[in-house]
């Protein structure tokens, strides 16, 4: 089973690889969120964090995007980068 990036398996990306130490061999996964009434995977909201009155982020209305995240295969650098609108 192949990605569609040339012949690499599944799971695993060709066309960029780790910024760390250069491997190509670089696998996407997720960022989990395990808290309270969370949907199980971290989303991005852009601008900077603002706090609500009991501490916890400001985020009502604000867009978000999906986080993809790539380890590293060789070294376990994470790259994560904001992809589609949720």
């Amino acid at each position: 089973m192949t990605t569609g990036n040339g012949d690499a398996p599944a799971g695993q990306f060709v066309g960029f690889g780790c910024t760390a130490c250069g491997n190509p061999a670089i696998e996407e996964g997720f960022v989990e969120d395990s808290g309270e009434y969370s949907q199980g995977f971290s989303r991005w909201i852009p601008g900077p964090l603002e706090r609500g009155i009991f501490g916890g982020a400001r985020r009502m209305g604000k867009p978000r995007r999906a986080i993809r995240a790539f380890r590293c295969q060789r070294c376990g650098h994470l790259e994560l980068y904001a992809g589609e609108w949720l």
